[in-house]
């Protein structure tokens, strides 16, 4: 193609490039190749503004990203507030959680139906029970609860675009050694809050359902709690705390409205009644308190797992696993050592978080 024709002088023949952007070449006149990268001819761009030239003049541009991490300094409540925030996605995604979970409830009591056909459990279908084994029945309630969790995340991504992670921390990820930090603050709580509660309801002439059925019922049950209880306490953690309060961080400044309402859809969603009720709304409120002062969702979900399984764990070892997830009303007495385990906790927690200087907003 570059061969001289008949009777043409090479001298006379332009200079040719060797493309629109480079520098010429030994074929341009025979000057040789600049040392080091290919530069741009004076005026002339680069076909992608913003980058860097690399080994060849062209290329596909860089993919936009489909999910927007928030700005740097912004606190936990408001972290669903970033460049893809309109007003109708936390709707949207609210409306996609409650149908998904749903949806996912009703094909998890066709799975049950068929399990029970295909295993021989009997199943009751009375009240809010479906097998007749209690501690199958157990298992099976708490991973329908546990459902809650991948669709919170998934909404946060589908609908939000925001990374699953914001939900559970500034950090955009759940901070490991925190909450295991938050664990340990959660055992003395929890075990100082039961000891007040037992002897409180003793003075009071309650009996405090302290049993020992024998390890035959007590180990089948325990596995189960300690199996599937984390998974069905940080659901609700997210779901309640996460979703909830960063939903309507989306649009207030101030978190207090976010977090009673969190804290009042936590104690509707229970079956308590009377001092019941006050018990759940006021844990409630100190973990949404407690999710935007330490930044995230560990010392929730740390209290809440923790407190789940030494609940379920004194009824698992009274062998009467059939009452196990029975809310109905509570002595005003145990209110007394609730207390004392959310103030423990909650002390706890702040001290070891400002000693540790634990992140309390995006960077």
């Amino acid at each position: 193609m570059n061969e001289p024709q008949p009777g043409q002088d090479p001298a006379a023949r332009p200079p040719q490039l060797p493309g629109p952007y480079l520098a010429p070449g030994p074929y341009a006149g025979g000057t040789a190749w600049p040392a080091g990268p290919p530069q741009p001819l004076p005026g002339a761009v680069w076909p992608y503004a913003g980058q860097a030239p690399g080994p060849y003049g062209w290329g596909p541009p860089p993919r936009a990203r489909w999910d927007a991490p928030p700005p740097s300094g912004t606190r936990y409540d408001r972290l669903a507030r970033t460049r893809w925030h309109r007003w109708w996605r936390p709707i949207a995604g609210t409306l996609a959680i409650i149908v998904g979970f749903l949806a996912l409830s009703i094909a998890a009591g066709l799975v049950a139906f068929l399990v029970s056909l295909v295993t021989g459990v009997p199943m009751v279908r009375s009240g809010t029970r479906l097998f007749a084994d209690p501690v199958v029945d157990l298992g099976f309630q708490l991973g329908v609860i546990a459902l809650l969790l991948p669709l919170v995340l998934g909404a946060a991504w589908l609908f939000q675009r925001r990374p699953p992670g914001s939900l559970s921390s500034v950090a955009l990820r759940l901070r490991w050694r925190w909450l295991g930090a938050c664990l340990l603050v959660a055992l003395v709580a929890v075990l100082l809050g039961q000891a007040v509660e037992v002897v409180t309801l003793l003075s009071a002439g309650v009996d405090p359902g302290l049993r020992w059925a024998g390890w035959d019922r007590f180990l089948p049950a325990i596995i189960v709690i300690l199996l599937l209880v984390p998974f069905q306490s940080a659901a609700e953690e997210y779901a309640y705390r996460g979703w909830v309060i960063q939903g309507f961080g989306a649009y207030l400044r101030n978190p207090w409205p976010a977090i009673l309402v969190g804290a009042a859809a936590f104690a509707a969603s229970h079956g308590y009644t009377g001092w019941g009720i006050v018990y759940v709304f006021a844990f409630g409120i100190l973990m949404g308190w407690l999710a935007v002062r330490t930044g995230g969702l560990e010392a929730p979900i740390a209290l809440h797992a923790t407190n789940n399984i030494l609940a379920f764990g004194v009824v698992a070892a009274s062998g009467d696993m059939g009452s196990a997830m029975e809310q109905g009303e509570v002595p005003w007495e145990s209110l007394i050592g609730s207390a004392v385990q959310f103030a423990v906790f909650g002390v706890g927690v702040l001290i070891i978080a400002r000693k540790r200087a634990i992140q309390t907003l995006s960077r």
